[in-house]
């Protein structure tokens, strides 16, 4: 069994790549159940943004672990395997280390993944799939990108992927306060995006969710109004501004739908950003006279804005990042240990119950005690004293004067006396 952390993100894998190997949150304990039930993992945690996806295990067998991924989706391992990183136990905690304190980002130091991961975590969790592994990581994970926020700027003058939608759109429309805005979805991501399209006062915000009370709650929050989705062929043609997030597993807004709207609106621009993985508005849209359509790939080149600042605290975050690499590493070792220091405890448990149990015979027929104790330390010392010094007995002058060395260390002063 080994610490395993396999998958893909935006620098290994296109979006097209990434949306096909997205889990669904909604079905995420489930999913991480049947993955330990398949036998290929004893522990695993999951965590999928529209970024990346990651499986964070502890693996029997590696190989069946990302053929079980590959499988679940219906993908032909050779189709995945160019994208996809494999970071086997310190590695592992090195690259969690590095996704939680932001480096690893589209947008350097940005905060979000970090919730995302703890997410990931509290998940596996429920799901009964969190073993002391990867909780031990997790939590060491979660110390570190704290320790690494406090101590560095590497957050500093970072722009999120909703502030770079703002920046989008206002490229598009002179005034978003003149503008009605769509929001899609009412996750994590829906709430930062409102929040950031609300504080320019747009003429209208609406919130549409398959679960109209949540989008009512979301909506009511900035004066807004909430629709389902089922409402949204009827009443896109309204909006200028979509944005959309969800988790659905097809397109929310097809080509055609987007069409009839733009028909009704006379042609007039609609600018949209879709933050989902999978996506939510179908490729072809991009293709499309008077749509401005943006992926989260395509932010890339605005969230990169105050990159400098961030840059320049790299090395300090890098430094506090393999300073806690090699305490999990001494952590990893030390379980690797243990079998053979229960075995050994074990061996030296058994030995004394035996003396023990002999030493209360001879007290029960009457013996001296001075007599049972002083017999019981001999042969209790003599039996765990036989089998080193039968080794250095036997051993060659090479390994003799190595094994001096080894048992100087084991009993640090006692060889010297």
């Amino acid at each position: 069994m080994q610490l395993l952390t396999f998958g893909l993100n935006h620098q290994t894998a296109p979006l097209s790549i990434r949306e096909r190997l997205a889990f669904h949150v909604e079905n995420m304990e489930e999913t991480l159940r049947n993955f330990v039930r398949s036998g290929a993992v004893r522990e695993a945690a999951i965590l999928s943004t529209c970024n990346r996806t990651e499986i964070y295990c502890h693996a029997s067998n590696p190989a069946a672990a990302v053929e079980w991924v590959t499988e679940y989706h219906q993908l032909p391992r050779p189709s995945v395997e160019p994208y996809l990183y494999h970071y086997p136990a310190a590695e592992a905690a090195r690259h969690a280390f590095r996704v939680a304190s932001g480096l690893d980002s589209m947008v350097l130091g940005e905060t979000q993944i970090l919730g995302q991961m703890r997410d990931a975590a509290r998940r596996a969790e429920q799901a009964g799939t969190l073993g002391v592994m990867l909780h031990k990581l997790f939590q060491q994970t979660f110390s570190v990108a704290k320790n690494v926020r406090t101590s560095t700027e590497i957050g500093a003058s970072s722009v999120s992927m909703a502030a770079a939608a703002v920046r989008l759109a206002e490229q598009i429309f002179p005034d978003i306060a003149g503008q009605k805005v769509l929001f899609i979805g009412a996750g994590e991501m829906i709430e930062l995006c409102t929040a950031h399209f609300a504080a320019r006062h747009p003429k209208q915000l609406t919130v549409a969710n398959r679960t109209v009370t949540r989008a009512q709650v979301l909506a009511e929050q900035y004066g807004g109004d909430a629709i389902a989705l089922n409402e949204l062929p009827d009443k896109l043609a309204q909006f200028d501004i979509i944005v959309t997030s969800t988790a659905s597993q097809l397109p929310i807004l097809g080509k055609g739908m987007v069409e009839r709207a733009l028909k009704s609106r006379r042609h007039r621009p609609m600018f949209m950003v879709d933050l989902a993985v999978p996506r939510d508005i179908e490729e072809e849209v991009a293709e499309m006279n008077d749509v401005f359509l943006y992926t989260v790939d395509d932010l890339g080149s605005v969230v990169q804005q105050g990159m400098e600042n961030r840059q320049s605290q790299v090395g300090e975050a890098e430094a506090i990042i393999e300073s806690s690499v090699r305490q999990f590493s001494h952590w990893l070792e030390m379980r690797e240990l243990v079998p053979v220091i229960r075995s050994l405890r074990d061996h030296a448990d058994r030995v004394r119950r035996h003396e023990v149990e002999r030493a209360i015979k001879q007290l029960a027929r009457g013996e001296s005690p001075e007599q049972v104790l002083e017999q019981f330390s001999r042969s209790l010392t003599n039996k765990f004293l036989h089998h080193p010094t039968h080794a250095l007995h036997h051993a060659s002058d090479d390994e003799r004067q190595d094994m001096v060395t080894l048992l100087s260390q084991l009993y640090p002063g006692y060889l010297d006396s």
